[in-house]
């Protein structure tokens, strides 16, 4: 079975390995061998049963840390009705979604533009009540997708109030970051508050051996994040 640990200063439990729905939850997808993985089968129906069969094994393998995000096609909808029809309980496993960016593939594998960043209020709003209708109490971790300095996310303040709302009601709140400038993301969120408190209970940042941008800050954080790659 794969190692469980308390997911930083949180009361939430993770697996030290998860399991990423963006690759299982829509057509056109980055990773190498995507099109050979899925036999060239896009049907919604044919693409649901095999992520059906990677989160069977996934499971079987012993994660329990899920994680998607309104962007991954179908990904919410596929992991919602997998939990539902394993009649997995609530408490056994801990999902992860992100808010911020609009698939707009429309289900074909080359489309010209797979998805549209929009880290705006009303997107915030319209997201989490689509995230939340379709995982209801498995959600447990809400995420900024890709905040950047450009999208002036992290000094919105209808977006922070809104979060910090829902860090309230007992939501647990994070955001991910990519590209060349990770670092600096990392240091302007941990600087945000809600009523004197830290809003951001995690990061989930990019590393391999050929992307490390946002490493040093990570690794400086670590007392005070948690780490949980996709």
């Amino acid at each position: 079975m794969i190692a469980t640990h308390q997911f930083g200063d949180t009361n939430l439990s993770v697996t030290t390995l998860g399991l990423g729905l963006a690759a299982l939850g829509r057509p056109g997808y980055i990773n190498l061998g995507h099109s050979e993985d899925l036999h060239g089968a896009y049907d919604v129906k044919r693409m649901e049963r095999h992520a059906d069969e990677v989160l069977d094994l996934a499971w079987q393998m012993g994660i329990r840390y899920f994680d998607t995000a309104r962007s991954y096609g179908r990904g919410e909808e596929f992991l919602a009705h997998w939990l539902q029809k394993r009649a997995i309980p609530a408490a056994e496993v801990t999902v992860g979604s992100k808010w911020g960016y609009i698939y707009t593939a429309n289900w074909q594998q080359h489309a010209d533009v797979h998805e549209v960043k929009e880290h705006s209020f009303s997107n915030l709003r319209r997201q989490w009540q689509e995230s939340t209708k379709l995982l209801g109490t498995y959600l447990r971790l809400y995420q900024i997708h890709s905040a950047t300095l450009e999208s002036g996310v992290l000094k919105n303040t209808d977006v922070l109030s809104a979060l910090a709302a829902l860090k309230a009601d007992g939501m647990h709140i994070g955001f991910s970051v990519s590209g060349a400038r990770q670092s600096e993301v990392i240091r302007r969120a941990l600087d945000v508050r809600a009523d004197g408190v830290r809003l951001f209970d995690s990061v989930q940042a990019t590393w391999n051996l050929l992307d490390r941008y946002g490493w040093r800050s990570f690794a400086r954080s670590a007392r005070s994040w948690s780490r949980c790659d996709h």
